[in-house]
C-alpha cells in the first residue's frame, strides 16, 4: 500500500469507535450487481457524547478493513464517502485501491492541497467518484479530470438538468451513476440518459401485477417445498427433482457452495437430500425461489443477494439474542427469505400467505413487521436503507439489548455468506 510516511502531510490519528455499517447495491444497465456503497454510521447507544468527525469516520473504514473488507463487498466494488479531512489522512493505508471508489461530495472546499493529494492519490491507483452533482459548477470541473465517476440524484435534480448534465459529462468518458433510484421508472428514465449504473432500491420494491404466474421452475420448487414438510418420503422427495433438470442442477450446484460446508462433495440428488436433512433442504429450495430466474438475464440477482442477506442475518440475530430457542433460527431465516416474496411473485404478501402455510409470528412479522421476528425484520431493512431509516437503528438495538459491534461482526458474516451461495449459485 502507499507508504504514507513518505509524504509531508501529518497523518490524522485514528481512534476506534463503536459503529455500524450499511450497503446499497449498484447495478449495472442489465440490473446485474456492479458494486456497493459503503455508509458507516456512528452508533452511540450509550451517553450522546459522540460527534461525527474525521477519528470517527477514518476508525470505522479502518475497522472495517481490518475485519475483511471481501466479507463486506464480496467480488464488487466498494464506495466509500471521502471528506477533505480522511483525503488528508492516513486512512488509505487500509484500503485495497483495486476494491474501493472513494467519493468526494461536490460541496467539498477543494483547496490546492486537497487537490494534490487526490492527484497524488491517483496516480497510487485510487479511484474517485463526484457524488451529488447538481450542476456544472467550477468547482465540477475542476474535479472532472480526477474522477471516473459522476453521481447524480433522481429524487433531486430536475430532469431537465439532468437531460443536459448526462451527455457533457459522457462526453467526457465518466462512467454516471444514478443515485436514489427508487422507482422503474426512474430507472427506465435514466437508461434512457445513458446512465451507467444505478443505485437504490426500486428493484426491491414490490410490483404488483394483476395475473401473474409463477415460472414452471418456481411451480417446481414450490411443489418441493410442500413436499418437504409435509414429510414424505426421501424417494418421492427424490423423484420430484428429478422431473425437473434444472431444479436438480441448480440443487446440486447450491449443496456444493462452501455455504453449505459440506465436508465432501455431493454427487447425487438421493445424497443431497439424506445429507442436507429436511430443515436445510426447505431453506435451500427457499433460496433456489430466487435463484431460478436470475437465470433470465441475471435480473434478479441483486434480489437473490438481497433475500440471502436478510435470511441470514436474521438466523444469526436470533441464534445470538436466543441461544437456547433452536428453533428461533430456523424461523428467523425463513422470515428474511420470505419477506421479498411478494416482490419475487408480484403479488401482495397477504395472498402470498394465504398459500403458503406459515406460523403467527411468522405472519406477524411479514405482515406488520411485529413480535421478535418483526423487530429483526425491521432492523434489517433500516440497514439497508441506512441512509433513510438511521435514526430507527439505535431504538431497535436498545430494545433488542444488542451492542453495535456484535451486530456488525453479523452484518460481515451474513454478507460474506450471502456474497458466497450468489456467487455459486448462477
Amino acid at each position: 500500500m502507499i507508504d504514507i510516511s513518505s509524504n509531508d502531510i501529518t497523518p490524522k490519528p485514528l481512534r476506534v469507535r463503536e459503529f455500524y455499517l450499511g450497503r446499497q447495491p449498484i447495478l449495472d444497465r442489465n440490473q446485474a450487481l456492479f458494486g456497493y456503497e459503503l455508509l458507516f454510521r456512528n452508533a452511540p447507544v450509550g451517553p450522546a457524547n459522540i460527534t461525527s468527525d474525521l477519528s470517527a469516520t477514518a476508525s470505522v473504514i479502518a475497522h472495517a478493513s481490518q475485519l475483511g473488507m471481501e466479507k463486506v463487498i464480496g467480488d464488487a466494488l466498494g464506495f466509500v464517502n471521502v471528506d477533505a479531512d480522511v483525503i488528508m489522512s492516513d486512512i488509505f493505508v487500509f484500503l485495497p485501491r483495486e476494491k474501493v471508489v472513494l467519493e468526494i461530495v461536490e460541496s467539498m472546499p477543494v483547496t490546492p492541497e486537497v487537490r494534490a493529494r487526490i492527484s497524488e492519490l491517483v496516480g497510487h491507483g485510487f479511484t474517485f467518484a463526484l457524488e451529488n452533482v447538481v450542476s456544472d459548477t467550477a468547482q465540477v470541473q475542476e474535479l472532472l479530470p480526477l474522477v471516473q465517476y459522476v453521481k447524480m440524484d433522481m429524487s433531486t435534480v430536475d430532469p431537465k438538468v439532468l437531460a443536459a448534465l448526462a451527455p457533457r459529462f459522457k462526453r467526457e468518458n465518466k462512467k454516471l451513476v444514478a443515485e436514489k433510484v427508487e422507482t422503474r421508472e426512474e430507472f427506465k428514465s435514466g437508461l434512457d440518459l445513458g446512465f451507467d449504473y444505478f443505485q437504490g432500491y426500486y428493484f426491491a420494491k414490490p410490483a404488483i401485477m394483476t395475473g401473474k404466474k409463477l415460472s414452471p421452475s418456481q411451480l417446481a420448487v414450490m411443489e418441493l417445498m410442500t413436499l418437504v414438510t409435509s414429510d414424505a418420503d426421501n424417494m418421492d422427495i427424490e423423484r420430484a427433482i428429478k422431473r425437473d433438470v434444472s431444479l436438480a442442477l441448480n440443487l446440486l450446484r447450491l449443496v456444493n457452495t462452501p455455504a453449505v460446508g459440506a465436508r465432501q462433495r455431493i454427487d447425487s440428488l438421493s445424497q443431497a437430500v439424506t445429507v442436507l436433512g429436511r430443515r436445510q433442504l426447505q431453506r435451500w429450495l427457499q433460496i433456489m425461489l430466487y435463484a431460478e430466474p436470475s437465470k433470465r438475464g441475471h435480473s434478479m440477482t441483486p434480489l437473490l443477494m438481497l433475500a440471502t442477506t436478510r435470511g441470514r442475518l436474521l438466523e444469526l440475530l436470533a441464534h445470538k439474542l436466543r441461544p437456547n430457542h433452536a428453533h428461533s433460527a430456523d424461523i428467523a431465516f425463513t422470515v428474511g427469505i420470505m419477506s421479498l416474496m411478494d416482490t419475487l411473485f408480484g403479488v401482495p404478501m397477504s395472498e402470498i400467505l394465504s398459500q403458503i402455510e406459515v406460523i403467527d409470528e411468522v405472519a406477524e412479522a411479514l405482515l406488520s413487521r411485529e413480535g421478535f421476528y418483526g423487530d429483526l425484520l425491521r432492523l434489517a431493512e433500516c440497514i439497508e436503507r441506512i441512509e433513510d431509516m438511521e435514526g430507527e437503528i439505535v431504538p431497535t438495538l436498545r430494545d433488542l439489548a444488542m451492542s453495535p459491534d456484535d451486530l456488525v461482526e453479523l452484518e460481515m458474516a451474513a454478507y460474506e455468506w450471502s456474497d458466497n451461495v450468489v456467487r455459486y449459485a448462477l
